[in-house]
């Protein structure tokens, strides 16, 4: 099994998720500014942007596709058990992608990412209020249980703290949150993402 990308890109949440099943795989370092626009890279995923996995036949890219792909294949605990909770689990995580992460990703383009005289100032302003609403939702639903299934960690856990564990890098306060802060350093101190960062 081949997984495409680098450590420091949102293929970093599929690493993680294949460190965390244990599953064999082999990291092709693919960069998503120069070499995911390559023709032999845009022959497996035409969108020309990473992640990408390939396990024998099957090619899937979407990160969030990927990581239910090995969670289910490879995941034991990690994946469900119920139907309830596998629909919970691809609620969640398709929640995480729709309503934390277009915030987190305009704070870091226009905080971090361009020159600082192309940056949009009241974008990244916006966007930090744009994240109190899903915020306070992760917030009452960490309030209640320790995870987002319940008691126990699962793909759920992994895929929105993927998500969000973005914002440190945007150096977002979380401080207004403590549930979500506690469940996110919980999440992210795992070993198999401290190995998923480590491997490049």
């Amino acid at each position: 099994m081949k997984l495409y990308g680098i450590s420091g890109s949102r293929a970093l949440r599929s690493i993680w998720a294949a460190e965390e099943v244990g599953a064999d795989y082999e990291l092709v370092k693919t960069h998503f500014m120069g070499d995911s626009k390559k023709p032999d890279y845009l022959a497996l995923n035409p969108n020309g942007r990473v992640p990408t996995l390939v396990d024998g036949d099957l090619v899937l890219f979407e990160s969030m596709a990927i990581n239910l792909y090995l969670a289910e294949k490879y995941g034991g605990d990690l994946y469900p058990a119920t139907e309830k909770d596998r629909a919970l689990a691809t609620q969640w995580s398709f929640w995480g992608m729709t309503e934390i992460e277009p915030h987190v990703m305009d704070i870091l383009i226009n905080r971090i990412m361009l020159p600082e005289e192309q940056r949009d100032t009241a974008r990244a302003d916006a966007a930090e209020k744009g994240l109190a609403r899903p915020l306070a939702v992760l917030e009452a639903q960490l309030s209640k249980q320790q995870h987002l299934l319940g008691d126990a960690f699962s793909i759920a856990d992994l895929n929105v703290a993927s998500v969000l564990s973005m914002a440190a890098m945007v150096r977002f306060d979380l401080s207004g949150y403590a549930a979500v802060q506690a469940w996110l350093a919980k999440c992210t101190s795992r070993p198999s993402m401290e190995r998923a960062r480590a491997a490049g």
